[in-house]
């Protein structure tokens, strides 16, 4: 499995040149209680990379997963990739790193 790690500064480079669709791959109520502005919600826990993919092929963007910390953004990347899709860039702190360092929330 080929996994590239992102960080903070990379995530908001992409979001502010427009050119990167965060997956907030968190449950419901995390993502309610605060996320990176901009990006769209996939539970984990009802995770379908056909949904996903379709997602992406819509949106045109560079998707990149995101989590709470980075682990389950990994996860999300795994099943992505099963189906033969190349996806490989999550963002290593999740909201874990992006609100401790005082970034903006929705």
């Amino acid at each position: 499995m080929r996994v590239v790690d992102l960080d903070r500064d990379a995530i908001k480079q992409g979001l502010s040149e427009g050119s990167m669709l965060v997956i907030d791959v968190r449950e419901p109520h995390e993502y309610e209680n605060g996320h990176i502005p901009g990006a769209v919600t996939h539970p984990l826990s009802a995770f379908d990379p056909a949904a996903v993919a379709a997602l992406i092929e819509a949106d045109g963007r560079r998707p990149v997963f995101s989590c709470g910390s980075g682990i389950r953004s990994v996860h999300a990347l795994e099943a992505m990739q099963t189906t033969g899709l190349g996806l490989a860039e999550h963002y290593k702190g999740g909201f874990r790193d992006w609100s401790a360092a005082g970034e903006a929330i929705e």
